[in-house]
């Protein structure tokens, strides 16, 4: 299970110390800064979870033992303590695998991941289910919002109930996100989805971003995808998508179930770096990214860590 393994705490620490040899991103204006010290943003994110709510069962399987709620959120108050600006996102697919959504219809994963303290989720196809209704009929359990930029619920049940873009200001730094999600055809059935238009996430990403980075003078720009890692056709995936537009920081990616050691890096329209990354699926990783950015230097550089969901985290005790 090579995939799975993470770093420990100290050499993940000894690695974020040593951050001239992570990747280093796109320059940033220096009017962005003016006298501040450096921030390091800390970007936590899950995908594909598929109401995983309690670990996987000792029972020989690939991830026997691995996963549940409780222990993620116990990694996820850890990091808080320890790091001042803290985001946390999924994308996608947070319903659908066990009997939890198939007997509460969603409203368990709804209420955790509000009780985790998410920032902001998006759409994966298995959230359309049980239909447009479905979705509804216990949205007002998230106490935070939905993001999706290349659906359009006009006309729906949940017309006005989700964000194109979403912008978090942390310690002076602003953070632009957006999402784009699969193409539905084919993966749910029609009905389910009646009255949605879905646009191209490439023509979306080239019209979201430099609203984000020009007009909105975001310094940080993220995209919660839930199309895919990539694909042997011409399918649009992360990796395509990354190298057919701009300013794009970070893509967090769902879908494909991709199990990644560190993001990939990948040269964006601009011959700049756009960094995918993805966590596989039910919850056994939380991917981590540390953003950090040089106020003096106008540069932001990155590392990236997976964490393990193990039984390592039942010693902890969950406040």
């Amino acid at each position: 299970m090579e995939e799975l393994k993470s770093l420990n705490r100290r050499t993940f620490l000894k690695n974020l110390a040593a951050l001239g040899a992570s990747a280093s991103l796109a320059s940033l204006p220096f009017e962005s800064f003016g006298s501040s010290k450096e921030v390091r943003l800390t970007i936590l994110h899950t995908n594909d979870v598929h109401s995983r709510i309690e670990p996987f069962p000792m029972d020989g399987s690939r991830f026997q033992g691995l996963g549940g709620v409780a222990r993620r959120s116990t990694l996820i108050k850890k990091i808080r303590s320890e790091e001042a600006n803290v985001l946390l996102f999924d994308a996608g697919d947070m319903f659908q695998g066990t009997p939890y959504f198939n007997v509460f219809d969603g409203k368990v994963e709804l209420e955790l991941m509000s009780k985790l303290g998410y920032d902001a989720g998006t759409f994966g196809n298995h959230e359309f289910d049980n239909g447009l209704n479905g979705l509804l009929k216990h949205f007002d359990k998230a106490n935070f919002p939905f993001v999706t930029s290349n659906y359009n619920f006009k006309g729906t049940v949940l017309e006005g109930k989700t964000k194109d873009y979403l912008v978090f200001n942390k310690q002076g730094v602003k953070i632009g996100v957006f999402a784009v999600g699969v193409n539905l055809e084919g993966l749910v059935d029609s009905r389910s989805y009646a009255g949605m238009t879905i646009s191209d996430p490439i023509e979306v990403a080239n019209r979201m971003t430099p609203f984000l980075k020009k007009e909105l003078k975001c310094d940080l720009v993220i995209c919660l995808s839930h199309i895919g890692y990539s694909y042997d056709t011409d399918q649009v995936s992360d990796l395509v998508l990354a190298k057919n537009s701009r300013y794009i920081d970070l893509i967090i990616g769902g879908h494909t179930h991709t199990f990644l050691d560190k993001p990939t890096e990948v040269k964006n329209l601009d011959n700049e770096i756009t960094l995918v990354n993805q966590t596989g699926r039910s919850g056994v990783n939380l991917g981590r990214a540390d953003f950090i950015l040089d106020k003096q230097k106008g540069t932001k550089k990155a590392i990236a860590h997976q964490y393990v969901i193990d039984s390592s985290l039942d010693k902890k005790v969950i406040v």
